[in-house]
């Protein structure tokens, strides 16, 4: 039985609680200025929220079934399972590694180290094509010998010496791990060591004694995000409960942590209360325990420390007044902060502007090696690496740079920096020329080519176009078109359209071997957006598509999906779009808003339901990116978008893939069970798939990674070119 019911946004609140109560879910079917019209469904769809609910993982089993008997069974999913699985267990690519003095570590993945090896080898040895590795740590051979499903999530080496290790450990791919103390001569866990149990916690060094530790200590001591809201300075032999608090916050906040950044001048231990996702306040955590308080902006970000000297991004403009003076300091620039023991009370004389990057440009990254600062630009979505040395650095307060020498047009990054030593580790790939990996002294500035990927797919038949496309508030949008260099103009290619758009966080020109093999060998054109949300033009290009102003991205990314129409590239029936995560939104609202313009959608890990993703596992760590639905204005706004309250029955959708996993303890795998079974529900075809393992990334090891890759891209050739 349906009714109907028109309500005023000053009292949706109330009435939402009184239909959930009552077993109801509510969707929208229209609306206009402040006011909303509802369709309440009898049944509820909020038993899809219960993990590992059996009800819930019946359903899944049963989608899943019913997906990989059509997608299984089509005659180009082996050949391309079997393609991604040789690509991602490849032996001859690149053993990214960190650099700790003149060792090596690595971690390995390949068909027989499903869950992979720690391993580690000498420069000297690295520098060779095929190097003798050490074992440092074999998971597959500890999940079997403890009888654990563990996924490797990365060592916290403790500097100088790096002797010791904290070991992060996840069951089946899980943001929540275990942290276990490792002896890096014995290669052995350390015997009554250090240790943590599943938790999302935060944990660092203080000293080869002491940790830093945010953890879920019981009785309240998580915030609504579900993060430690307080840290403990925890000795070794002392008991986790008897630890000292050194910071604590409220349960409102989305965390706290602290970071001890050991430097061969001295360290610093920073404590951060993070208010929201891009607001925090920060200490100096004294020696004698005291805090002192850094009077920068909140949405400022504290990325390095340097030679006594905090180095900070920052996001808006920040004006300080001193004396009647004014200094400015302009949104993006990277600014420098004296460390002195007036505790920052003249801060307009101790802060120096590093580098402001021009309107098309952005601060990507910043590193601290032991005597430089290595920034990586992104200028016009295209790298740069900028050297800092410290002879130019104090003369007259100024800092001054010189431009690594790497290869043009493409994306670089700085894979890995010690502050004990001056070399690094640089990174350069674009979307047609394979990653390579170089040695660089910051001093020198003469890269050393040390690794380089094979192709694994012949790049001359194409070509990369950067074109724009003008959004719907006038805003030039850029995208990259990866194309064959005979490709006519006719609207009959197959396209993919891959977007973000959230989190400052920037798409740039990337080299992989799968879009090459199984999509451009098959006839497609790949076409990666740069829309606002993202961090390619700096701060501003993500602050203009925040909270009310969300609808930009979907605007931006429609822009481009109609750009691609005009120009002849794709058309309504061949263009796809992809995204995951907050990308998974993305393709969500972009599909329920025009479903006219595509004929795939490939919706991963994605948040959906916006009515009530602060309430789902870390969701409300977000609302800084997308607003409180609590908040009547903010539900206002979010009603027009979300995907969920979106959909129609009548309307006419592609058939879209949703692909989830239900270990995923970030994005909840409930928004994309409740949309499928709601388009199920209302009459649409949907494919569905869910990982039963694998976390926020939707796969736990490369097997699982290229089965759900192989049942992608069969699918978008089924939808675009079939």
């Amino acid at each position: 039985m349906k009714s109907v019911r028109t309500i005023k946004a000053f009292s949706l609140i109330a009435i939402l609680m009184i239909t959930m109560e009552s077993g109801e879910i509510m969707t929208l079917k229209s609306a206009e200025a402040g006011q909303y019209e509802y369709v309440d469904y009898d049944e509820s769809l909020l038993w899809l929220e219960e993990v590992e609910g059996e009800k819930a993982i019946h359903w899944v089993k049963q989608r899943n079934r019913e997906s990989l008997d059509v997608l299984e069974k089509d005659s180009r999913y082996e050949n391309f399972f079997t393609l991604t699985k040789e690509i991602l267990n490849a032996k001859d690519k690149i053993p990214y590694g960190n650099l700790r003095g003149d060792t090596v570590y690595n971690f390995w993945k390949d068909d027989i180290h499903i869950r992979g090896l720690w391993r580690r080898t000498s420069l000297e040895e690295y520098r060779k094509d095929e190097p003798e590795w050490e074992t440092v740590l074999d998971i597959d051979g500890l999940a079997e010998k403890e009888e654990e499903n563990w996924v490797f999530k990365g060592a916290s080496v403790l500097p100088p010496d790096n002797q010791r290790a904290l070991i992060r450990l996840s069951r089946g791919g899980k943001d929540a791990v275990v942290v276990r103390e490792f002896d890096l001569k014995t290669k052995e866990f350390v015997e009554d060591g250090f240790f943590l149990k599943e938790a999302k916690s935060r944990v660092s060094w203080f000293d080869s004694n002491t940790l830093m530790v945010g953890t879920d200590f019981g009785g309240g001591s998580l915030t609504e995000s579900g993060y430690p809201r307080m840290i403990r300075l925890w000795h070794r032999g002392e008991s986790l409960k008897d630890a000292l608090n050194i910071i604590e916050v409220s349960k409102k906040d989305v965390g706290c942590f602290a970071v001890n950044h050991f430097r061969p001048e001295g360290g610093q231990v920073l404590l951060t209360r993070w208010i929201t996702f891009f607001e925090s306040e920060n200490w100096l955590l004294n020696p004698e325990g005291s805090k002192t308080f850094i009077p920068i902006p909140q949405d400022a970000e504290i990325v390095e420390v340097f030679q006594h000297h905090l180095i900070v991004q920052l996001k808006s403009d920040w004006v300080i007044e001193e004396n009647g003076q004014n200094q400015h300091f302009w949104q993006g620039s990277l600014v420098s902060i004296k460390i002195d023991d007036t505790k920052f009370q003249d801060i307009g004389n101790l802060t120096r502007t590093i580098y402001s990057p021009n309107e098309r440009a952005a601060v990507a990254s910043v590193t601290a090696t032991r005597d430089h600062l290595m920034v990586s630009l992104l200028d016009e979505v295209k790298g740069r690496i900028l050297t800092f040395h410290k002879d130019e650095v104090f003369q007259k307060g100024l800092w001054r740079w010189k431009e690594v020498p790497l290869p043009a047009g493409g994306s670089m990054s700085i894979s890995s920096s010690s502050a004990y030593d001056n070399r690094v580790f640089a990174n350069y790939q674009s979307f047609l020329k394979p990653p390579s990996l170089y040695l660089l002294s910051a001093e020198s500035l003469k890269p050393e080519l040390l690794k380089s990927l094979p192709e694994r797919f012949d790049a001359d038949p194409y070509q990369v176009d950067q074109n724009e496309a003008v959004s719907k508030d006038g805003t030039r949008i850029p995208y990259f078109v990866i194309r064959p260099k005979e490709m006519k103009l006719d609207g009959n290619n197959p396209t993919l359209l891959y977007g973000y758009g959230g989190f400052e966080i920037s798409l740039t020109p990337s080299y992989s071997a799968t879009i090459g093999k199984i999509w451009l060998e098959q006839g497609g054109v790949y076409v990666l957006a740069n829309i606002r949300g993202g961090g390619e033009f700096g701060p501003k290009w993500h602050k203009i598509a925040q909270k009310k102003n969300r609808q930009r991205c979907y605007d931006d990314f429609i822009a481009v999906a109609e750009d691609l129409v005009k120009k002849g590239i794709s058309s309504p029936k061949r263009l796809g779009i992809r995204g995951g995560s907050n990308g998974g939104l993305l393709v969500g609202a972009t599909y329920t808003q025009r479903p006219d313009l595509f004929n795939a959608v490939v919706c991963a890990v994605p948040l959906l339901d916006m009515l009530r993703y602060h309430t789902l596992l870390a969701g409300a760590s977000w609302v800084g990116e997308y607003g409180n639905p609590d908040d009547p204005v903010m539900r206002e706004v979010i009603m027009k978008y979300s995907p969920f309250q979106n959909l129609k029955k009548k309307q006419t959708y592609p058939r879209v893939f949703f692909t989830t996993s239900t270990k995923d303890d970030r994005v909840h795998p409930g928004h994309a069970r409740k949309m499928a079974k709601k388009m199920m529900d209302f009459g649409h075809s949907i494919y569905y798939y869910e990982n039963i393992e694998g976390g926020h990334g939707g796969a736990a090891n490369n097997l699982q990674r290229a089965k759900i890759t192989a049942l992608q891209y069969v699918y978008l050739l089924k939808q675009l070119k079939d």
